[in-house]
C-alpha cells in the first residue's frame, strides 16, 4: 500500500516532529490505530456502532467549517494510520482517497467531541499550523 502524497513529501523532509502531545511520530513508530492503540479503537467504538448505521456521503463528504464533527465513519476506525498526536489523534484514512492518492486526515480528540476531517495531510496540518485569529 503506497502512503499519500503529502505525507510521503513531509517523510522525505522530516523523520517526525514536534514534542509530546503535539507530534508526528517517526515512521517507526506510525501504526494502524487497531494495532498500536487497540484501547482507543475501544474508546470510540461500540457494539452498538454495528447497528448504526453509517453517515451518510452528503453528510460525510463536508469538510472546512461546514463539517459535522460528530459525523465520523466509526467503521473505518480500526484501519486508520496512526501518525502522530495534536492533543488528539492524528490519523489518516485509507478508505477515502482522492484520484491523486491523498487519504482523509482526521484529528480525532475527545475534548471536540468528534473530529476534524481533511481532504489530505497537507490540508489537516495546515489547518493546524495556521495562527487563528
Amino acid at each position: 500500500m503506497s502512503l499519500p502524497p503529502s505525507y510521503r513529501h513531509f517523510l522525505l523532509f522530516s523523520n517526525g516532529w514536534g514534542v509530546e502531545e503535539y507530534s508526528l511520530a517517526p515512521v517507526a513508530e506510525v501504526g494502524w490505530l487497531r494495532d498500536v492503540w487497540p484501547a482507543a479503537v475501544e474508546a470510540w467504538t461500540s457494539p452498538a456502532d454495528e447497528e448504526r448505521p453509517s453517515v451518510p456521503d452528503d453528510v460525510y463528504f463536508v469538510y472546512g467549517e461546514e463539517q459535522n464533527r460528530h459525523a465520523i465513519r466509526v467503521e473505518y476506525l480500526p484501519d486508520t494510520l496512526l501518525v502522530g498526536l495534536w492533543d488528539g489523534l492524528l490519523l489518516l484514512n485509507p478508505h477515502v482517497m482522492t484520484s491523486d492518492g491523498e487519504w482523509e486526515a482526521w484529528l480525532l480528540a475527545a475534548w471536540k467531541a468528534g473530529a476534524d476531517r481533511h481532504r489530505s495531510f497537507w490540508d489537516l496540518m495546515k489547518d493546524l499550523c495556521t495562527p487563528r485569529r
